[in-house]
């Protein structure tokens, strides 16, 4: 006899990464991140491949310079998987990459300026029906959080996320997801289940800097279980 899941999935909105379906009821896709130089970009390229090669259905590129934006438009040409491109603070290499045809873009609009920039680059992900995820890590937070709650926490990391968020919702930007990551499993489970609560958005689970592959599998395996049983994600 066959038993009924008894996991009850939290209600998301869907956002698509490329071809990819995210939230809703999609099914749970796996991400994964090269390391490799961007600027290299055969080797890119030949990391990716390995990584849809073992079940990746989204890979993340990091493109800390404008050369490696110029890099990602080769990677975007040798590869159909869809591409996430990491940004950091400079817009314009938003811009750019949005131009060569991203998929999604990790990008922290609080961290790029001002409200002018960020609406540009949020105008310009909608033109292109490209999603954005906000990205908020706890060995990152802002030096104001910092102050205000003593030391990293769960609901400081959530704090993070809503001024973010707060942004994209005053230009009408809807199509996002979030991720919220710290190297202690319980601060990241706290931090998913409080946000869960607040917004409709998918939310992109992760354990940062979780170890070896021993200790990286143990971590990542009772966070991701946690938050999975809960119907997070």
């Amino acid at each position: 006899m066959r038993m009924q899941s008894p996991i009850v999935r939290r209600q998301s909105r869907k956002i698509m990464v490329g071809s990819v379906p995210v939230g809703g009821d999609a099914p749970i896709s796996v991400q994964s991140m090269t390391n490799t130089d961007t600027c290299d970009v055969s080797a890119t390229l030949a990391q990716i491949q390995r990584l849809e090669a073992v079940g990746a259905d989204i890979v993340r590129v990091s493109v800390p310079t404008m050369e490696a934006a110029e890099a990602l438009r080769h990677i975007r040409a040798g590869t159909r998987i869809p591409l996430v491109a990491d940004i950091h603070f400079d817009y314009k290499i938003a811009l750019k990459v949005l131009e060569y045809g991203v998929d999604c873009l990790r990008i922290n609009p609080g961290n790029i300026g001002s409200l002018e920039r960020a609406r540009r680059v949020i105008e310009a992900a909608r033109d292109r029906n490209v999603p954005l995820r906000i990205g908020v890590n706890a060995g990152s937070l802002g030096k104001e959080l910092l102050r205000k709650y003593g030391e990293p926490n769960a609901a400081a990391m959530v704090e993070s996320a809503m001024r973010h968020i707060d942004i994209l919702d005053a230009c009408d930007f809807q199509d996002y997801k979030v991720s919220l990551k710290a190297s202690e499993v319980f601060m990241t489970v706290a931090a998913y289940r409080l946000l869960a609560s607040q917004i409709e958005q998918p939310l992109h689970l992760g354990i940062t800097e979780a170890g070896g592959t021993r200790s990286g599998t143990i971590k990542s395996s009772v966070g991701l279980g946690l938050l999975l049983m809960d119907g997070i994600g």
